[in-house]
């Protein structure tokens, strides 16, 4: 039987739920998109992964953007091995239920992207958001390449000051690493408030803008 998260003690590769070999069955096709799910990223599209809490309304936010030509929501940033929903409400796989995302950076560039994603959540919230509490819904974003990291870690500065400058002095607790390995989610977690419009959201942000600024190389469509 699965028990509820103990965050007393720090979770290890030896202590996290086996898993399982083989891949959890997901949906064919993108709900919105109408595109295969686990279609090929296309030549010189990137992709990204935010963690902001329950994934279903993170998911919405960035299908609605031009540029954006694939979500898909799973499981990234931990330990078990092909888990499903069940294991990770438990807080015993390590994982961080996110939103990946493939985007084409001559439309949309990473730095819109991340505007959305700090103003689309607390950051500040450590283990969960708004009526959602736990390890597999703290903030996070994950990268693929260091033009990614290089830009998450600016744009967390720049809303750094955003938030001490409207006195909201609480820190980030956003994790930044590298994107190794994303596991699909189920079938129905998949587009959920597309599927569900009146469906459980779950998402608030701090009502603080994120001041952003563009480099030269990336189009500025904000």
């Amino acid at each position: 039987m699965l028990t509820k998260f103990d965050l007393s003690e720090p979770l290890t590769r030896e202590s996290a739920l086996p898993g399982r070999e083989q891949e959890i069955p997901t949906a064919s096709h993108h709900a919105v998109f109408s595109s295969l799910l686990k279609k090929p990223r296309e030549p010189k599209h990137e992709t990204i992964a935010f963690g902001m809490g329950c994934f279903w309304g993170a998911e919405k936010i960035f299908w609605q953007i031009e540029g954006v030509t694939n979500t898909a929501v799973g499981y990234a940033g931990g330990f078990t091995p092909n888990p499903i929903y069940e294991e990770i409400c438990t807080g015993r796989t390590g994982h961080i239920e996110v939103v990946q995302i493939d985007y084409n950076p001559a439309k949309v560039s990473t730095v819109q992207l991340l505007k959305h994603f700090w103003e689309g959540h607390d950051p500040t919230q450590r283990f969960g958001q708004g009526n959602d509490y736990g390890p597999q819904y703290r903030s996070a974003v994950l990268w693929t390449s260091v033009e990614q990291e290089a830009e998450t870690l600016s744009t967390k500065e720049a809303y750094t000051k955003a938030l001490d400058l409207a006195g909201h002095y609480s820190e980030i607790q956003t994790a930044i690493s590298r994107l190794d390995k994303f596991y699909f989610a189920e079938d129905y977690h998949q587009q959920y408030l597309e599927k569900n419009p009146n469906g459980y959201c779950g998402r608030g942000g701090t009502g603080i803008s994120c001041p952003v600024v563009e480099s030269k190389t990336t189009n500025n469509n904000i």
